[in-house]
């Protein structure tokens, strides 16, 4: 095997990167067919790209010396947690054993049933199969290998498919990996990626080789997105004059990563199924009393394609069937015998053993012949186990049943189904794609972005119940064949409440029991509402409309989905952080966004009185605050023990209330759903009064307390800040106009008279003639230039509400945003730093005013489109495809960090916010729901666009890539 021309695809400010580039034209003419070829809109690399470690942040002295007090803590919290065997939700002391690199891919399955990461390399690694735990070491067993012999067996090649730049190979006499042939260099080995696909070109002169990698990540497709499942399409053209005969080899450890591998019980056991899909099962027993897990690797024969198996061999030579023995086998045959089927389970590994697999699929290809191979690899842990909660069915269970077997049926379909998977991942991709308009890095970072909703950390559970045994049963064909009746809501207690056409009813109902039991106090059951409904005055909390009496059908019930602030912060569904990320799932899983929605609603209502000490200052609170919109849905025990995040008390933060409040509407402007509306209202009026009391001067702005109390959580705000004020208008105006289009026109008037006066307020104290100040204080960052000053105007234009100030002050900020904050930090190439002082110096008042937060610009950037901005926004935007993504950056593609620092250190790699880049989709693609709500008389209007007091007009975006199908957003969930 050898590589390709030359050349680097990434240079800065180049807008398209042609395959031709890095597959020769003819090459990519011989793949042409069976969408074997890559698009040319794709994220590349050759093989043998150097994958340089990464460089972590560090704190300054000064920064050191201000948080002492707290490390100490912190150190304190994380040892008695692990002396419980548990593991903190923020640990800056323990380090990965495998350091990070640059050589991250696109991650395999779909969401929320654990996830496997593939390196770009060909390595396969980040095992997150376990909810929380993140194994990053590859697994060097597993691998593709190729065995091709040509002229009678006289001229033969053999080689792993990935380069062999990995530690320990090479050892002479190794009866283990050290024994096969690592003979790729990766020179003329190209990867190509749009998220869920990848391509691998192997441009051989003789062989053309495509490895198309598939997930069953499908918008809008609530049963094959949860898929455990990955398939591999194998394409092979013949360029040669002889015929030949190509051998593809697939091996896997039974390992969930780490050294899982050397526990010992763990057996193999050969399967031959339906349509000719036949392989290996690996039934893995898990330590620490966590749910089994099941691996299926399979390949799918056909008239052309032979596939054999050898079930079990170890990595030395105390076992039967050696790493050695294997190669041998297919060096020499291209095949194994096919006894191998009929040998049955292997005996249990014993401890420090390693037992693993191998599936082979063997074709002739003649001269100038073409052929395809398929495998498939699927997993199966159906049952996710919290430390200190329940046990939950995941959500494909619903089709598959609860056995670890149904993995032989999931890779069974996995291979019948592929290609219409890739119908409809082309259907939804391809309108961007071949938008001239935009350019090719923004195309193809929009999708790969999305990896973090497969890789990072997410769980999706089968409806809102602990798993039951023997809940369901199997059809012949392994898919599930019941419908479960629904939970049923059990009205304890109910008073109804008028709000013009709307009937609303409070029920309280039984809950689950708190999975911890200690403290003074149960813990939250988000399926649990509580009768005295939040202490409000002028409005009841109230919980469920009668326009839903009845819970939907089955077919609509999508169960829960959860997905982590990132693999280093272990926080389920992390609230502030949510509030960019949100955009991806509102537009591609409008059902699942709803569905987090209704969760943190009912956590708006609840209470949790259980102590917690708060590691900041040392002082004690109660973990869960009425009213509060709680930081997160936990750790250890999701929905039923909140706020992991103990750092501050959140219940005292100035971001999350307005957060949820503006989420609530936008979400409920772009699909429509009343009964949605219905169910979250009472929480928003909760919300909404809960805020008032950080209204110190009775101004109706709220203020912040001279503390971090907000997601820039070591950045301290006084006064009036840019960033909470803004996001406060804007909550007063989206709550304004949901109560209007609830009918509820006194809540409605009340708040659009606090908007006007907060409005007043805030732009007296803060607008300094270009920009808005930090905050009203008197430190020497009071009048920095904070990026996100403007996030709650971002939020109002993305829901088609009138914007909050006079056209010219926007653009004025957002362009003070881009020559200070963008262009004054490395010409542009790096991103928005958070904070830039005036005279064009970086802001270092804190670890986070110096960071670039990767999701915060494109959430600015999005901004700018939103305002006519459109060439300030994709510069901005690129700032972070340059430094993260292209091969002249730091490194970062399919781990986007939360952010980096101007020198390029990064701080939390795999992060949720990134997913903001779908926010600028959806700001070039507004919605025809957002387009055409009816709006709301804030200020004077005319014709349909919002007059401020000076008569600027504020323009509304265009529609432009129609990204968003019309009928997306009329689900009823």
């Amino acid at each position: 095997m050898i590589d390709m021309v030359s050349g680097n695809i990434f240079h800065c400010r180049k807008h398209s990167w042609p395959a031709e580039e890095y597959i020769s034209r003819a090459t990519l003419q011989l793949l042409d067919f069976d969408s074997a070829a890559p698009p040319r809109q794709a994220w590349r690399r050759r093989l043998n790209s150097h994958a340089n470690i990464l460089k972590e942040f560090s704190v300054t002295f000064m920064e050191a010396l201000k948080m002492m007090r707290l490390g100490v803590r912190l150190w304190s919290y994380v040892r008695e947690e692990a002396s419980h065997g548990r593991r903190a939700p923020i640990d800056p002391f323990t380090r990965e054993s495998c350091k990070p690199s640059a050589s991250q891919g696109v991650p395999l399955g779909g969401m929320g049933s654990g996830s496997i990461s593939r390196g770009f390399r060909g390595e396969f690694r980040h095992m997150q199969i376990i909810p929380g735990i993140c194994e990053t070491s590859p697994v060097m067993a597993n691998q593709f290998s190729i065995f091709i012999s040509r002229d009678g067996g006289n001229k033969k090649f053999s080689s792993v498919l990935a380069p062999g730049q990995q530690e320990g190979l090479g050892k002479l006499g190794d009866q283990g990996l050290s024994s096969w042939n690592w003979n790729l260099s990766g020179q003329h080995s190209t990867y190509h990626a749009v998220f869920p696909r990848v391509w691998t070109i192997y441009d051989d002169p003789e062989l053309k080789v495509s490895c198309r990698q598939i997930s069953p990540f499908i918008p809008h497709n609530y049963q094959d997105s949860s898929l455990p499942s990955a398939v591999f399409v194998y394409t092979l053209v013949n360029t040669g004059k002889e015929r030949a005969k190509v051998s593809l080899l697939l091996t896997w450890a039974n390992s969930i990563g780490g050294n899982s591998h050397l526990s010992g019980g763990h057996v193999n056991e050969p399967f031959r199924g339906e349509d000719g899909v036949s392989g290996v099962l690996l039934h893995h027993k898990t330590a620490k009393g966590n749910p089994p897990v099941t691996f299926a690797v399979a390949a799918c024969e056909t008239q052309n394609v032979n596939v054999t198996v050898s079930p079990c061999f170890g990595l030395n030579d105390q076992n039967d069937v050696t790493a050695k023995n294997i190669w041998d086998t297919m060096a020499q045959d291209g095949t194994f015998d096919h006894g191998n089927f009929n040998t049955g389970s292997s005996i249990p590994s014993l401890p420090g053993e390693t037992h693993c697999a191998a599936v082979s699929a063997s074709a002739w290809v003649e001269p100038h012949g073409k052929c395809t191979i398929a495998f498939s690899l699927a997993w199966s842990s159906p049952k996710v186990k919290f430390l200190k909660g329940n046990t939950y069915n995941r959500r494909y269970t619903k089709f598959y049943g609860t056995s670890e077997r149904s993995a032989a049926h999931i890779v069974h379909d996995s291979l019948m189904n592929y290609k219409w998977w890739e119908e409809e991942i082309e259907k939804w991709q391809n309108p961007i794609l071949n938008d001239d308009s935009l350019p090719d890095w923004y195309k193809f970072t929009l999708f790969n972005e999305l990896y973090f909703l497969v890789a990072g950390g997410t769980v999706w559970i089968d409806g809102h119940s602990p798993a039951r045994d023997n809940q369901s049963t199997l059809s012949q064909n392994g898919h599930n064949s019941r419908i479960e009746d629904p939970t049923k809501i059990k009205v304890t207690a109910a008073t109804v409440h008028s709000k013009g056409n709307v009937v609303i009813e409070h029920e309280t109902c039984n809950g689950y029991e708190d999975g911890d039991g200690n403290g003074d106090a149960n813990g939250l059951n988000l399926d649990d509402e509580n009768g005295d409904g939040g202490n409000t005055e002028s409005h009841n909390p109230l919980q469920l409309s009668t326009l839903l009496d009845q819970k939907p059908d089955d077919n609509e019930d999508v169960g829960r989905f959860l997905y982590l602030e990132g693999v280093e912060y272990v926080m389920w569904c992390t609230y502030d952080v949510h509030f960019y990320a949100s955009y991806a799932l509102l537009a591609l899983f409008p059902k699942i966004e709803l569905g987090i929605q209704r969760d943190f609603a009912k956590a708006v209502l609840s209470e949790d009185r259980r102590k917690m000490k708060f590691l900041a200052d040392g002082n004690c609170g109660i973990r869960k605050v009425k009213g509060a919109v709680p930081h997160d849905l936990g750790t250890h025990d999701p929905w039923h023990e909140m706020n992991a995040y103990n750092i501050h008390d959140t219940s005292k933060w100035k971001d999350l209330n307005p957060k949820f409040v503006l989420q609530v509407y936008r979400d409920f402007a772009a699909t429509g759903d009343m009964s949605f509306a219905v169910d979250v209202w009472p929480a928003v009026c909760a919300a909404m009064e809960y805020m008032e009391q950080f209204d110190k001067d009775g101004d109706g702005l709220i203020e912040n307390d001279g503390f971090p109390d907000q997601t820039y959580d070591t950045w301290t705000v006084h006064g009036i800040s840019a960033y909470c004020g803004c996001l406060w208008l804007a909550a007063l105006e989206a709550a304004a106009a949901m109560a209007l289009r609830l009918g509820d026109k006194p809540f409605a008037d009340k708040y659009k008279s606090q908007f006007l006066r907060a409005k007043s307020a805030f732009e007296e104290k803060l607008w300094n003639g270009s920009y808005f100040n930090y905050d009203s204080g008197s430190s020497s960052n009071s009048r920095s230039i904070q990026a996100d000053q403007l996030a709650g105007q971002w939020y109002v234009a993305s829901s088609g509400l009138p914007s909050l100030f006079d056209d010219h002050k926007i653009k004025s900020a957002l362009q003070k945003i881009f020559d200070f904050n963008v262009m004054k930090v490395r010409g542009g190439r790096m991103g928005a730093v958070n904070g830039m002082y005036p005279n064009g110096r970086v802001d270092e008042t804190c670890m986070q005013s110096r960071e670039i937060w990767t999701g915060v610009t494109y959430g600015v950037a999005a901004t700018m489109i939103l305002s006519g901005m459109e060439e300030q926004a994709f510069t901005t935007a690129e700032g972070i495809f340059t430094s993260g993504w292209s091969e002249d950056g730091f490194g970062y593609w399919f781990q986007t960090p939360e952010g980096w620092t101007v020198d390029g250190h990064y701080r939390s790699l795999i992060y949720m916010r990134p997913l903001a880049i779908w926010s600028m989709q959806w700001a070039l693609s507004l919605p025809k729901a957002i387009l055409e709500a009816p709006t709301i008389n804030m200020m004077d209007r005319t014709h349909g666009s919002f007059r401020g007091s000076d008569g600027g007009i504020v323009r509304k975006v265009a529609k432009k890539t129609k990204c968003f199908s019309n009928s997306v957003f009329h689900c009823a969930c």
